[in-house]
């Protein structure tokens, strides 16, 4: 997905902005960057690799020789950002949070108005922050342009401009991205958690309203462009994506998780030994289950975080399933001969979870009960690039679907997401013998909204219900 993070001051702002950006690693796994304007040397910028090496030990020599009193950050899962653009709007640096389904369209359309060439990255794509930029050099000034980015772009995207002026921030049209304000007495600081700004000192002072223009500088916060009225925010923050410490919309993503466990615990009616969350998402979810369900919670595995954070994972899958069974190191004592209930976040290929419930047995467990703490994922997410994956048969519910209709093209996949139809009921059989679970249910819909406590009209579901 990619954070990112902001600062205006009246002092230098790169030690806030190092460890501001620092701590949305969590949200990537590939580029990280920093830039920076000082108005004696002009931009400075910095973009590194952080696969395999932590964002601090890669940016410590960049943030003692960086100098500047305005400046963004970005922890981004693919593209390497923030850019510097020069154009008739000035010299500027850019990064974005989202996705842009309708790529080669928008690019054709600028080729049609003059514009010459895009760079490509490694892989053959289009940077989607340099498209964004290009976008926004179509109008006469930064505010129109912005404007005109995110009335073509279909998809999603969320874009923080650092300016000689200030920050221009841009929350996503439909606002499934969070921008949360932060201020202290020598200035604000702009940021996707909200959690990230508050051991620096700031306070949290207002959430950008969905499609909201706003300038940031060490003075004050202005909306240059009104909110709209429809908000479609990603429910997959509070379930997965979000910090423990984070709240998007007032609404804690750690208290959430415990409603959510809770709410899944009052549908069961299994009795196991403990309870148990996969590190580190599930664990909220497990403790809530366990707190309602009063049965106890243990930890039987223990995630190895010295060298295998999550924001180091690599890209490829097949890598990315073997780190995710390295880092769990098994407590034998909590495992041999006990009935288990783990809950996880969510079952996207099922590889991972296959893998750790084969490995709980391998370690003695008599039974393995699997609690996602969200529904069946049905659809690829069109928005936040929630999952890179080529194709939604990449799901597992599809290959199982598939499996027990044929020509999926013509199925309608309303009845996999309800969870009183028979086909629901058959396509988590299916999935629960295919991935050696004693038994699955997954959490309802319903419940997970209720767990928000946000109306569903004001959260994106599209991933389970398809519903836009």
């Amino acid at each position: 997905m990619g954070g990112f993070f902001g600062v205006a001051s009246k002092k230098d702002c790169v030690f806030d902005l190092f460890f501001g950006t620092d701590y949305h690693s969590h949200l990537g796994t590939r580029r990280a960057g920093m830039a920076v304007y000082n108005s004696e040397t002009g931009f400075e910028r910095a973009i590194h690799n952080i696969e395999n090496a932590p964002f601090r030990t890669k940016f410590d020599k960049d943030v003692n020789d960086m100098k500047g009193g305005v400046g963004i950050g970005c922890i981004s899962d693919y593209e390497p950002q923030p850019l510097l653009v020069r154009s008739h709007h000035g010299t500027y640096a850019i990064t974005t949070v989202g996705k842009i389904n309708n790529v080669d369209a928008l690019v054709q359309q600028i080729f049609n108005t003059g514009h010459s060439h895009f760079l490509e990255m490694s892989g053959g794509d289009i940077n989607a922050t340099e498209l964004v930029a290009s976008l926004i050099n179509q109008r006469a000034n930064l505010i129109e342009g912005i404007s005109y980015a995110q009335q073509v772009i279909d998809g999603s995207m969320t874009i923080e401009i650092l300016t000689p002026v200030g920050i221009y921030v841009a929350r996503d049209k439909l606002g499934r991205t969070p921008v949360s304000i932060g201020k202290k007495d020598d200035g604000y600081c702009v940021s996707f958690e909200s959690f990230a700004y508050l051991n620096l000192g700031y306070k949290e002072y207002r959430e950008l309203g969905p499609g909201e223009i706003a300038i940031v500088t060490p003075e004050e916060v202005r909306t240059l462009m009104d909110p709209g009225k429809e908000m479609k925010i990603c429910t997959f923050l509070w379930v997965y994506y979000g910090y423990p410490s984070s709240s998007y919309e007032g609404i804690s993503v750690e208290k959430m998780r415990n409603n959510c466990g809770a709410l899944m615990a009052k549908r069961d009616n299994v009795k196991p030994d403990s309870v148990s969350g996969v590190p580190d998402s599930g664990l909220a979810h497990a403790i809530g289950y366990s707190n309602e369900s009063g049965i106890p919670f243990t930890r039987p595995f223990i995630k190895y975080t010295p060298t295998w954070p999550r924001s180091f994972m690599p890209t490829i899958q097949s890598q990315r399933n073997l780190i995710a069974k390295m880092k769990l190191i098994p407590v034998q004592d909590l495992i041999k001969d006990k009935s288990l209930l783990l809950i996880d976040d969510s079952i996207v290929r099922g590889t991972q979870l296959r893998e750790t419930t084969e490995f709980l047995y391998e370690s003695g467990a008599r039974e393995v009960h699997v609690r996602p703490a969200c529904p069946p994922l049905l659809y690829g997410c069109k928005y936040l690039n929630f999952s890179r994956s080529t194709s939604e048969m990449e799901l597992i519910t599809r290959r199982i679907i598939k499996e027990m209709e044929g020509d999926i093209s013509k199925v309608n996949l309303d009845v996999y997401a309800n969870p009183d139809a028979p086909e629901y009921r058959e396509m988590i059989s299916r999935i629960c013998e295919k991935l050696n679970f004693t038994t699955l249910a997954f959490n309802r819909l319903d419940d997970m909204i209720e767990a928000v406590g946000l109306p569903k009209d004001r959260l994106c579901t599209y991933c389970w219900d398809g519903q836009e």
